[in-house]
């Protein structure tokens, strides 16, 4: 049931039959579970039974609770129990450069936060910004994120230590002197060697970042395209961010930016473009033909004046579209809730109220999420035979009182620092708004010590 007083619910699609009476992991209950699934199933005074890191069965708190015994509990009395938020565009060690590069259009953001990275990036500096950021990630509810960065390995030694939920891989670039020392022409079978290397695990899957059409030739994008099909990688690529940029594209090779990707044969299911501002109705069928997704950031293309995606085109053509935050330098955040309102709000704008609504909202920051990543049958939703990453949030706020319709509270009141309780793969990361992986005080000194360092250039 969708959009409804949580009164009056049918939990009858809840499948809690035929499961052993038994011990489980983890137990949240009492709360009203918002499920995501298919028929937006809310159940008021509900419970999701965790074991091994996957959700064994979601229903009502009565029922799992006289079924199994939990080694671990939260007690969700007085909250909101729903999926963990997908973030699927993030540049995450960028909180090192937080308020560096502000008030500028995207080329601008690019010349200064180019700058700053030649002289301020390292692997210990990454690891360093990325613990912070999943600090923040984790704050916020956010329970899995796809991040393009250089030291992508930095960045999964730090996601490993907290039990978070990253999905990187190599990052490609032609660009002069990049920031981890590896040429153009060594990046390929470096790439190999990593994909090569990767163990599989649930709820990941490899991934390579080709930066833009602006940045790689129409050769290295094809290149890259044939190494992540052969690892069956998905692929990210930065594409029509702004008017700009579909500019210097069309005028180097003649197409438009997702015209040229149509047209090199990268366009398909295991494409996620970022973005997608300037879109033309064919290009927006041809996304939809392939099964292309995008990456939606509101706050991102608000803030460098790059425009509105044209969402509800790309919803009504069956696009796949998921939510992003951007790295911290342009959105200043990676608060995916705070993605939600925007996308909720700004296409409202044209005059129809009805253009993104709450519930798609929130669905984008899940279930469509976790579906452009390429991982819907796993993540993105609290149902049986899923990962267990969840979040609580607390509704003794008055902001978010009375509960009429849980769909509206998330995307128009919530706020990240509602947020109680973060769960990924059955484990508790944050609990009663304390974190659980590190001393957050020495992450945050960490960061800081960095961010304020005599070599750092001015800009």
């Amino acid at each position: 049931m969708s959009g409804a007083d949580t009164s009056d619910v049918d939990v009858s699609g809840v499948d809690v039959s035929g499961v052993d009476v038994s011990g489980v992991d983890l137990l949240v209950h009492g709360g009203t579970v918002l499920t995501v699934d298919a028929a937006g199933t809310v159940v008021p005074d509900g419970a999701v039974a965790v074991r091994d890191g996957e959700i064994l069965a979601v229903g009502p708190a009565t029922d799992l609770r006289a079924r199994y015994t939990a080694a671990e509990e939260i007690d969700a009395r007085g909250c909101l129990v729903l999926p963990g938020l997908v973030n699927t565009h993030t540049h995450l060690a960028m909180t090192l450069l937080r308020g560096r590069a502000d008030d500028v259009t995207l080329q601008g953001f690019l010349e200064r936060v180019i700058r700053w990275e030649s002289r301020l990036l390292s692997e210990d500096n990454v690891a360093a910004a990325v613990r912070a950021a999943v600090a923040e990630s984790v704050r916020a509810g956010v329970t899995t994120a796809l991040d393009m960065y250089w030291f992508h390995e930095a960045a999964e030694r730090v996601a490993r230590e907290a039990g978070w939920r990253l999905l990187t891989g190599p990052t490609f670039m032609d660009v002069p002197g990049p920031a981890d020392g590896i040429a153009y022409a060594d990046r390929l079978e470096w790439a190999r060697r990593d994909l090569a290397g990767r163990p599989v695990l649930p709820g990941v899957r490899p991934v390579l970042f080709a930066h833009s059409a602006y940045t790689l030739s129409p050769g290295q994008l094809t290149d890259i395209a044939a190494l992540a099909r052969e690892f069956g990688a998905l692929l990210h690529i930065h594409a029509a961010e702004n008017a700009s940029e579909v500019a210097t594209v069309e005028e180097r090779y003649g197409k438009r930016p997702v015209e040229l990707l149509n047209a090199l044969g990268l366009l398909g299911p295991d494409l996620l473009l970022a973005h997608t501002v300037e879109l033309t109705d064919a290009e927006i069928a041809a996304l939809a033909r392939t099964g292309t997704s995008v990456a939606h950031c509101p706050v991102s293309n608000l803030k460098l004046g790059c425009g509105i995606a044209p969402v509800p085109r790309l919803l009504d053509a069956g696009v796949t579209v998921g939510l992003g935050t951007d790295g911290a330098v342009s959105s200043n955040t990676l608060d995916v809730l705070g993605a939600v309102r925007q996308a909720a709000l700004i296409h409202k704008a044209a005059g129809d109220p009805t253009a993104v609504g709450a519930e798609q909202a929130v669905r984008m920051a899940t279930i469509e999420g976790a579906r452009a990543l390429g991982l819907g049958d796993e993540l993105g939703s609290l149902e049986a035979g899923k990962r267990a990453d969840l979040v609580v949030l607390d509704l003794a706020a008055p902001h978010l009182r009375p509960l009429h319709d849980p769909w509206s509270t998330l995307a128009y009141a919530a706020h990240s620092s509602d947020v109680r309780d973060t769960v990924v793969d059955g484990r508790v990361l944050l609990r009663d708004r304390v974190l659980g992986p590190w001393d957050e005080a020495e992450v945050l000194a960490g960061l800081e010590a960095l961010a304020t360092a005599p070599e750092v250039p001015s800009v």
